[in-house]
């Protein structure tokens, strides 16, 4: 049973290897059992699931579990995006939330998450306190109680969310500008969300991927290339000024201008900090990850606004936007979340603001990146994950981190950051970070430039550096 790892979002495994029915049982008796040490267990736990297979059966074993702790449990009628059940935990005052998902991991894979009572990812502390629970049912085994069934109720999750998260945005302005819309929602957990709420307002919105489908269409249900193929071409075919998309439980977004190019989450983010913090003028400060843009830096600069930087993982910047005013928070993924809603990722969100955006300045989301890079400067961000040999991926954090790493093709290596992996600047072309993977023998290399061409080469050429150690 060592296979099961209560981590920082949650816990995930292969369903029918690691992730089984006693599994989860395990991690939902861990749970319930820091529920009541540690919290109100009076006011109950709700539970949702994602589409996946079997994830309605998984939450209704979790249920059970709780039930079995005398807690009272609400589960959800209908598949729902994590945030939505976030959002519920919140509201209703709930001890917590168990969400049944693996968000944008392959079909095969499904996951356990905790949502605190604050509505969004448990912190450090929360989490340390589960695995301790965990451990000490994964030594005695889930006490061989029946399930109280008298305490399972089922619960509407979905309307109180649509009619929480339409409130958010300017529906007059953006059905004014009469933009196109299309969603993708990967066959995941935000399908019908969108579309439905854009519907309702009178703005034109066609949804793809929107039915059930357990295994994705064969693709991740993750919002970046190559798997929003499907979306391009729909955009192209259909003429939409824009494509929405969504992770497999809809807490990240992936978006796409009118001719079929892909908008990054950096490019996403900065968007919609220059549009909250710039024309609305919505007061608050920047939290992002290490692995993102610099030129979020600069917009934070221009409107007088502290930016706080944290370690890669969204649980670093909830507990950010639970101490300080903090306007956006958000990591390179694509989960971003916002003062104006909760300290939680959430893609329906951020789509709405995105879409707002558009409407507010009569631009297209491409429009809107050639202006921020006309006023802040280019910004080419690239990505490679390496798979490695044991120890080369420890070989290569030490030699970039060390005095004999001078220059890497022309450039020459300024200062160093370490705050999560090692991070190089390369005088005023940009920088260089890596980052190796506490689970896997993998290495991501980053790099974030003025030009396409030079991102690339220095990713090609780290790369090349790290394969030869």
């Amino acid at each position: 049973m060592s296979t099961i790892k209560f981590g920082t979002d949650g816990w995930r495994g292969v369903i029918g290897e690691d992730y089984t029915s006693p599994n989860v049982r395990k991690v939902a008796c861990a749970i319930a059992r820091y529920v009541v040490r540690a919290e109100k267990p009076g006011a109950g736990v709700l539970v949702g699931y994602d589409t996946r297979f079997g994830s309605k059966r998984f939450a209704r074993a979790a249920a059970e579990v709780v039930s079995m702790a005398g807690i009272p449990v609400w589960v959800a009628e209908k598949a729902c995006p994590s945030p939505a059940l976030s959002l519920l935990v919140r509201q209703r005052g709930a001890a917590g939330g168990i969400m049944i998902t693996a968000s944008h991991n392959p079909y095969k894979w499904n996951g356990v998450k905790f949502k605190a009572s604050y509505g969004s990812s448990a912190l450090p502390s929360i989490v340390a306190q589960i695995e301790k629970e965990l451990a000490k049912v994964l030594a005695d085994g889930v006490p061989p109680l029946p399930a109280r069934r008298d305490l399972i109720q089922p619960l509407d999750i979905l309307s109180p969310y649509l009619e929480t998260i339409e409130k958010i945005v300017d529906w007059e302005r953006i059905r004014a500008a009469g933009f196109r819309f299309v969603v993708d929602p990967m066959h995941g957990a935000a399908r019908g969300l969108l579309k439905e709420l854009m519907t309702r307002h009178g703005v034109a919105c066609d949804e793809i991927r929107g039915n059930r489908d357990p295994r994705f269409g064969g693709v991740n249900p993750e919002p970046i290339e190559p798997h929003v193929a499907a979306l391009r071409q729909a955009m192209l075919g259909g003429g939409y000024d824009a494509g929405l998309c969504a992770d497999g439980d809809g807490d990240r977004i992936g978006a796409m201008d009118r001719d079929g190019t892909f908008i990054t989450p950096h490019q996403i983010f900065s968007i919609l900090l220059w549009h909250l913090a710039g024309t609305r003028g919505i007061s608050g400060d920047v939290a992002k990850t290490f692995s993102s843009t610099k030129m979020l830096d600069k917009i934070a600069e221009k409107y007088g606004r502290k930016i706080f930087e944290t370690p890669i993982g969204f649980k670093y910047i909830c507990e950010l936007m639970l101490e300080r005013d903090i306007l956006l928070g958000g990591e390179e993924s694509g989960g971003i979340g916002t003062k104006l809603y909760l300290p939680e990722r959430d893609a329906s969100v951020m789509a709405l603001l995105l879409v707002e955006v558009m409407a507010w300045h009569r631009k297209t989301l491409g429009q809107l990146v050639a202006q921020l890079q006309a006023e802040f400067g280019e910004h080419h961000y690239g990505r490679v994950d390496l798979e490695l040999k044991p120890g080369q991926k420890e070989r290569a954090i030490e030699l970039f981190s060390g005095p004999k790493m001078k220059n890497l093709l022309e450039w020459e290596v300024g200062r160093r950051e370490d705050l999560d992996g090692i991070k190089l600047y390369l005088g005023e072309t940009g920088w260089l970070m890596l980052r190796a993977s506490g689970t896997e023998p993998m290495l991501r290399v980053y790099s974030e430039t003025t030009s396409p061409a030079a991102t690339r080469r220095i990713l090609d050429e780290a790369c090349a550096v790290v394969r030869g150690l």
